[in-house]
């Protein structure tokens, strides 16, 4: 194993501390062997004399920056892939603490929560505790039940290129994992039961969302967040104590509407 050359594709932190375990192998702990394996384009500043003013140097160097804003964007198009799907979990966090380290993002929890395009969810009335849901056999009816399954599972998708949901200015696509089709209205067709709007899995709508705790919010679309879901008619998507049957089983009916009433839809992103 000879010395690694520093060529501005590695964390300045990385490359000193394995140069530096490489040395004390060696028993030759001298700056003198460093400072020429950094690449030429690099102008070093004089009076360099410490490995530590060595990584301030690269760390104060443009390339550090534009290795930073790479990697922030690598994170950005990072998707998770479930074990169901062909996927490692294991592979995939590597992957991302890694890209946290070299872009020196210090809350990865905040980070991770921040990347949900294309994520498996659930949404749940708060309320109640139940799920939207809706059964492939009947894949014209949207419900909320009691029981968290595959019925429950949607696949969450931005209507943007972006990989960030932003509360201002991203609308995203509910797409349920079992029917494959998309949660959506029924245009001017209204709920038998209460007259209004109804809502499908055969049409696909762009939904916005908005943070029920916090007005005009401006931050990210995270997992955890309680939400107010309404179509582009303003109508918000609610559960009514109402109840149809289909078959002999009773399900509790979800419209739009845009009326002030207790039963107002929340929904809590959760990570399936």
């Amino acid at each position: 194993m000879s010395l690694p050359k520093y060529d501005e594709n590695i964390h300045p932190d990385e490359w000193i501390n394995d140069v530096q375990n490489y040395l004390y192998r060696k028993g030759k702990l001298y700056l003198s062997y460093v400072i020429p394996l950094v690449d030429l384009i690099i102008k070093l500043p004089t009076g360099i004399d410490s490995f530590e003013k060595l990584r301030s140097a690269l760390k104060e160097h443009l390339s550090f920056t534009v290795f930073k804003n790479t990697n922030k964007r690598k994170l950005q198009l990072l998707k998770y892939i479930t074990e169901r799907e062909g996927g490692e979990t294991s592979t995939f966090i590597s992957k991302f603490c890694k890209l946290c380290y070299n872009a020196e993002i210090n809350k990865k929890q905040n980070q991770f929560n921040k990347g949900i395009n294309c994520s498996i969810v659930t949404l749940k009335h708060v309320a109640t505790g139940k799920y939207l849901s809706s059964i492939k056999s009947l894949r014209y009816s949207v419900f909320v039940n009691n029981f968290l399954n595959s019925d429950a599972l949607w696949n969450i998708t931005f209507t943007s290129d972006k990989e960030i949901a932003s509360y201002t200015d991203t609308s995203i696509h509910l797409q349920h994992r079992n029917s494959n089709e998309f949660l959506g209205i029924y245009g001017d067709i209204r709920s038998p039961v209460t007259k209004y709007t109804g809502i499908t899995v055969n049409t696909q709508s762009k939904w916005n969302f908005s943070n029920n705790k916090l007005k005009n919010y401006q931050g990210y679309l995270k997992l955890g967040d309680i939400i107010n879901i309404k179509n582009v008619k303003q109508e918000f998507l609610r559960s009514q104590d109402f109840h149809f049957t289909i078959r002999n089983d009773t399900f509790q009916e979800i419209v739009c509407h845009s009326e002030r009433l207790f039963h107002l839809f929340l929904s809590f992103i959760e990570k399936f």
